[in-house]
């Protein structure tokens, strides 16, 4: 087992045992684990990402210390989460991900997830900056999913 898979290991346990959110220091992880503390950057960056459904929020000063919550499955919750991590950009990778999960939580069918993906495939944006273009599309499709 790594190191990055022995940090997923206790940060899952972590979020099993609270209310699925946990708040953390770096710098005491990283003593804990007897590792830098960017190695439990790079685990939070990878691994607790809004497209595997969790939210996180860093806080500089003090020491330091990182909020990791699991966002609770169900519709606006997690339309609302993505619609605010998509940001001004949305490069193609992403964007499946971020449809792959609401597959997966059976927020949309196979159906809606196939053609989102090709309306925001490469194929289909003729804008010169097409991952601005597909951030703005993806955001409008999201709102029309929970507008309807």
């Amino acid at each position: 087992m790594t190191i990055s898979d022995l940090i997923e290991q206790m940060l899952n346990e972590m979020l099993s045992s609270s209310d699925g959110s946990v708040e953390i220091r770096r710098n005491i992880l990283a003593n804990q684990l007897n590792c830098v503390p960017s190695q439990i950057n790079y685990v939070i960056k990878t691994r607790f990402t809004p497209e595997r459904g969790y939210y996180i929020e860093s806080r500089r000063g003090g020491g330091g210390s990182v909020t990791i919550r699991r966002v609770e499955s169900g519709f606006g919750n997690i339309i609302s989460l993505l619609i605010g991590s998509v940001g001004a950009s949305l490069d193609y990778p992403t964007a499946t991900a971020y449809l792959t999960r609401l597959f997966e939580e059976k927020l949309i069918t196979k159906r809606e997830a196939t053609l989102m993906a090709a309306a925001l495939s490469d194929k289909s944006i003729l804008s010169g900056q097409k991952n601005e273009a597909r951030a703005v599309l993806f955001k409008n499709m999201l709102i029309t999913l929970i507008d309807n």
